[in-house]
C-alpha cells in the first residue's frame, strides 16, 4: 500500500494517479499512520471490444478489397 506524508501531499499528482488505479493511501506523520485515503469505487472496468473481423464479414463476405490501389493512386493525384 503506497504511502505519503503530511508534507508530500502537495504532489497531488501521484495521490490522484494511486486513488484512480483503486489503491489505499496511507498518511503518515513521524512514520505513524493517522489515516487512509480510500478510493471512492472501483475503477472502470474497460468495455469489450466490438468483433470487427465478425462485421467486415458480414457486410463484404469473403471478397477482397483493393484498397492499396486505390490509396497508390490517391498518392499520385496531390
Amino acid at each position: 500500500m503506497p504511502s505519503v506524508n503530511i508534507r508530500q501531499l502537495r504532489d497531488t499528482k501521484r495521490l490522484k494517479a494511486w486513488l484512480r488505479s483503486g489503491k489505499t493511501v496511507e498518511l503518515r506523520e513521524r512514520d505513524e499512520v493517522i489515516a487512509r485515503i480510500v478510493p471512492e469505487g472501483a475503477p472502470p472496468q474497460p468495455g469489450d471490444w466490438p468483433d470487427f473481423a465478425a462485421a467486415r464479414k458480414e457486410i463484404f463476405g469473403d471478397r477482397i478489397l483493393p484498397g492499396a490501389d486505390f490509396v497508390t493512386e490517391e498518392r499520385g493525384r496531390y
